[in-house]
């Protein structure tokens, strides 16, 4: 469990509150609207209203007490930037924060963010691997050149063994699970064989699962 101070509650900010809240984190929720900070009450373990540009404001939350400090303003890069680089000085461990687009990633990064989300390119470019390809069910991305997916099965490989398809050979593609019926098996063995009701989570170079489930 970690303890997060989170800044803006606008739609993005909500969710995410209630997110954590799912996951059991201690949450701080701040927003200058009294009508947001009040329905997202029953998902966080405190919400205060308040301006976070303003810096005795924000001395007084006890920033260095956080384990994350997430600012999810939105519509007002200003009080984004400003906020973030306030963090940063009253000593926050850890600050994650949103932009819209890049230049603005760049300016939070120098200016106080640890890291920054693009909340719409990320769902972007996951909707247009997700929904453009033929076999992808899912996709988590790792590094820029890694990632895991979740790919149905090719008809070429039904009722197949897994050590018959042999991608790992072919492609350097390691199969680390295999789901069905909405359950996960980590015991993927060489003589499993692979039918229509089953899906795989292959881990492996971008570019070479993209090649092997022919997505280039």
């Amino acid at each position: 469990m970690k303890s997060i101070l989170l800044i803006g509650l606008n739609r993005f900010g909500t969710l995410m509150a209630q997110e954590l809240n799912a996951l059991g984190h201690e949450v701080m929720a701040i927003d200058k609207d009294e009508e947001r900070v009040n329905s997202i009450l029953p998902y966080v373990t405190n919400a205060q209203i308040g301006d976070s540009t303003n810096e005795m404001f924000l001395r007084s939350l006890g920033i260095d007490n956080y384990d994350v400090c997430i600012v999810t303003i939105g519509g007002d890069f200003q009080s984004s930037l400003e906020t973030t680089s306030l963090l940063k000085e009253l000593g926050a461990k850890l600050v994650v924060s949103r932009a819209d687009r890049d230049v603005q990633a760049k300016f939070l990064l120098r200016n106080g963010a640890d890291e920054v989300i693009i909340p719409e390119k990320q769902v972007a470019k996951w909707a247009a691997i997700r929904y453009a390809s033929n076999h992808v069910l899912d996709y988590i991305k790792l590094d820029e050149e890694h990632a895991i997916y979740e790919v149905d099965i090719p008809k070429e490989w039904l009722d197949k063994s897994i050590v018959q398809i042999d991608i790992r050979k072919k492609y350097d593609i390691n199969i680390v699970a295999v789901k069905e019926d909405g359950k996960m098996n980590l015991s993927v063995k060489p003589d499993m064989v692979l039918t229509k009701d089953k899906s795989l989570l292959v881990l492996g170079e971008q570019k070479a699962i993209q090649k092997c489930f022919h997505m280039l």
